[in-house]
């Protein structure tokens, strides 16, 4: 198997569990789902879907940032959503990101950590 090297940045939030902010395996990075937390101080942003996402995609951002790459070499997301009557507004966030339109999955879930309203998580080509 190919080493596995950490995907760490000080300017995304560091887990809160058990497991690491992403792992380089070969040519393709995975990334842990980011959730809407400032990496500061670990306080979950808004109370609202938009703003919700747009913090999600800003710590999703932050780790491409540490991997020298960005939105578009990201080739797979699966969205987490706490509910799914926020899927046009969560979209309407998203399509400013990913512009390159990256195969996804988006699902509903019952509860999100911290009990927040969305988490993204990204297969990154390298």
């Amino acid at each position: 198997m190919a080493d596995l090297k950490y995907v760490n940045s000080n300017e995304a939030p560091a887990a809160i569990g058990p497991y690491s902010q992403g792992i380089i395996a070969g040519n393709f990075a995975f990334l842990s789902g980011a959730i809407p937390v400032d990496p500061k101080d670990g306080n979950v942003v808004g109370s609202d879907i938009k703003s919700q996402a747009e913090q999600s995609c800003k710590n999703v951002g932050a780790l491409l940032k540490s991997l020298n790459t960005d939105f578009s070499k990201v080739v797979k997301t699966t969205c987490f959503l706490a509910d799914m009557g926020d899927f046009a507004a969560f979209n309407e966030v998203y399509g400013k990101y990913f512009t390159g339109k990256p195969a996804r999955s988006c699902v509903a879930v019952k509860t999100l950590p911290k009990n927040v309203l969305c988490e993204i998580e990204a297969i990154v080509a390298l």
